[in-house]
């Protein structure tokens, strides 16, 4: 099948997605992370017009938006973000989804401040108990908001979560649920969650972002 087609199908469930929850069509944007792909698998995606686009890794994202220069995308930073490489990811990223700590919040202000910009961001909360997520604890997250209100060069847009993996989409439901409770808690819009196989369940539970990458360039070549 042909990256078009598969874009038209992911877009095609999506809406039905958001219909059958009752909301808006388009209710939920498309995330194409681009993670292991080169830059002509991006550019064949932009193309077909997809124009928003996510790295899990800096030095990756910084080859492609080289690469990429000129053309209209937003990059988003995806993966888990290292203190160190606050900077880097200030410098390439229009909305970093993993920010995961009150200390990564602060680095990036500072960041933001000296190259004059108003970083957006997702707090990343941790809402499974497995080791191997990333993520703040939903009771960190109200002192989080409330500094973030004093900064002046960030803007918290709302949450993001990983949740586990399960072969049945249904049972990663109740996470994704918990992070819209949340989110309608806080009085933040944006919901970041779902992956490719379990997207739709996201959007019927209220994601305005889906991140979805082998549906669209196929399985990773890790090696």
């Amino acid at each position: 099948m042909e990256m078009i087609q598969r874009i038209s199908d992911i877009y095609r469930r999506m809406t039905h997605a958001s219909m059958r929850a009752g909301r808006e069509p388009d209710a939920a944007r498309l995330i194409a992370v681009s993670k292991t792909v080169g830059a002509k698998a991006v550019y064949e995606a932009y193309d077909d017009g997809l124009r928003e686009f996510g790295e899990n890794r800096l030095q990756e994202a910084q080859k492609k938006t080289v690469e990429l220069r000129g053309l209209d995308i937003t990059w988003h930073m995806v993966g888990h973000l290292q203190s160190n490489k606050a900077k880097q990811a200030v410098d390439l990223f229009d909305l970093i989804h993993s920010v995961d700590s009150l200390k990564l919040l602060r680095l990036i202000d500072r960041h933001a401040a000296d190259m004059g910009k108003v970083q957006r961001v997702l707090l990343q909360v941790k809402l499974s108990q497995e080791d191997s997520k990333a993520g703040a604890h939903e009771k960190e997250l109200e002192e989080i908001l409330n500094e973030a209100g004093s900064m002046g060069h960030v803007r918290v847009e709302g949450l993001m979560t990983v949740p586990p993996f399960f072969d049945e989409p249904e049972r990663v439901r109740p996470y994704f649920r918990r992070l819209r409770e949340l989110a309608g808690s806080l009085g933040l819009r944006e919901l970041s969650m779902g992956m490719t196989g379990d997207f739709e369940v996201a959007i019927e539970e209220g994601a305005t972002m889906v991140r979805i990458g082998t549906a669209i360039f196929g399985e990773r070549d890790y090696a």
